[in-house]
């Protein structure tokens, strides 16, 4: 029987900050919509756990979904101690409005699967999509 992942009471995944930036250039054509987002992952839990990998669900406004999966964070494998934690930001590129949500994916210190639930949220295009300077959104 496989190693089925359980999700680790004590570790959670913060959102911190969400940056709107539009790209004007034609390369971004397809995509020109970024928004930048910081995330804290936090061990509040007993063990220690490193985390091996992702998995994005980004649904836009027009009923799409793309699905983004891989190894490691940023191209790292932090490995938390019980009250450590991991911060940093990368980006979701989108053509109009669309929400994301997710899981981190490793394992504790006895070696058993686990995950740990990235918490939904919106990325909702400005009013104004002609401004390219990075803002806040709320």
């Amino acid at each position: 029987m496989a190693n089925q992942s359980k999700e680790l009471p004590g570790i959670k995944v913060s959102l911190d900050r969400l940056v709107y930036f539009h790209d004007s250039e034609p390369r971004a054509v397809e995509a020109p919509h970024a928004f930048i987002y910081f995330l804290t992952i936090s061990n509040l839990s007993d063990r220690k756990i490193t985390l091996k990998g992702r998995r994005w669900v980004v649904r836009t406004a027009g009923g799409g979904m793309n699905v983004i999966e891989g190894d490691g964070i940023v191209g790292k494998q932090p490995t938390l101690a019980p009250g450590e934690s991991f911060s940093y930001n990368s980006h979701h590129a989108v053509l109009s409005n669309a929400s994301a949500e997710g899981s981190f994916h490793g394992v504790d210190s006895d070696g058993a699967a686990i995950h740990v639930r990235i918490p939904y949220f919106e990325m909702n295009l400005p009013s104004d999509q002609t401004d390219s300077a990075n803002h806040e959104v709320d």
